[in-house]
């Protein structure tokens, strides 16, 4: 492989956004676990090189809980990638975070059932998950977001889906002091970590969840709509953010497997 084809930073991007790059190649990765959402597009974001993977396919063909998501995150490793940015769609829990509002969350709470979370099914490996998200990638995020007023901090939570939360569950969620609910955060922050990867979300509020007042009630084309909105706004942001990382990484996130005796090598 070609050191063009090794980018050292990737987006993510989540449901209704599906392209990033401008007149990008592609590149079809097989791994493990078997084909990811998408070829991954590789191009130019200032003077880097960037790849980027629609995390639920190029034409949504994977609801969230089907997401490849081992298949995902070995693939971009293996291109190169060390340091991944994951926006995505979120219901905001509290009633000061509407539609519109960008959160970069500092922590996670995985209420999902059955999904495959680790790459590690033999042996002893626990990896530390106090804190999910690569500080340095967040404090670029929340740099790259001055002048849109971003929620700095909170947790979110995600559900399994494809069903939206019941009033009773959104209540709950809220009054725990969550800040934003969503259905792909977990496991694909778990498995970042696991690959030793840099990993950060900006989460963009499409709605009031179920229980937040009495009048709202979650409805996907609103989603959609209020996402797609915003979108142009987020990847200009992106763009900017990306533009700016530098490859250096003195964070703890590189070193998240140092002295385990992995059940596989990692690419």
């Amino acid at each position: 492989m070609t050191t063009e084809l090794r980018p050292e930073l990737a987006v993510i991007g989540g449901s209704g956004f599906y392209t990033f790059l401008e007149n990008p190649r592609t590149v079809t990765v097989d791994t493990p676990w078997g084909a990811p959402s998408a070829p991954i597009a590789i191009g130019r974001v200032g003077d880097r090189e960037v790849a980027f993977l629609p995390r639920h396919g190029s034409g949504h063909e994977f609801p969230a809980h089907r997401v490849p998501y081992r298949a995902n995150l070995w693939a971009l490793r293996s291109l190169g990638v060390r340091q991944i940015l994951a926006p995505c769609a979120v219901g905001g829990l509290q009633e000061a975070y509407g539609p519109g509002t960008f959160v970069v969350p500092d922590q996670l709470v995985d209420r999902t059932t059955g999904r495959v979370q680790t790459y590690f099914d033999e042996g002893a490996c626990h990896i530390s998950f106090a804190d999910p998200y690569c500080d340095r990638l967040r404090g670029h995020l929340i740099d790259g977001l001055q002048g849109h007023d971003p929620v700095e901090g909170g947790a979110m939570v995600v559900i399994d889906g494809p069903r939206f939360s019941t009033r009773a569950e959104s209540r709950w969620y809220a009054d725990q002091g969550w800040a934003v609910v969503n259905m792909t955060g977990h496991p694909e922050a778990v498995l970042a970590r696991e690959m030793a990867l840099c990993y950060a979300t900006v989460a963009l509020v499409t709605d009031h969840d179920a229980g937040v007042d009495s009048g709202s009630a979650v409805n996907m084309d609103a989603v959609f709509e209020v996402f797609s909105t915003h979108t142009d706004t987020l990847k200009d942001v992106l763009r900017h953010v990306a533009a700016g990382i530098g490859p250096e990484r003195d964070c703890a996130c590189g070193s998240a497997v140092d002295g385990m005796t992995l059940p596989i090598e990692l690419p």
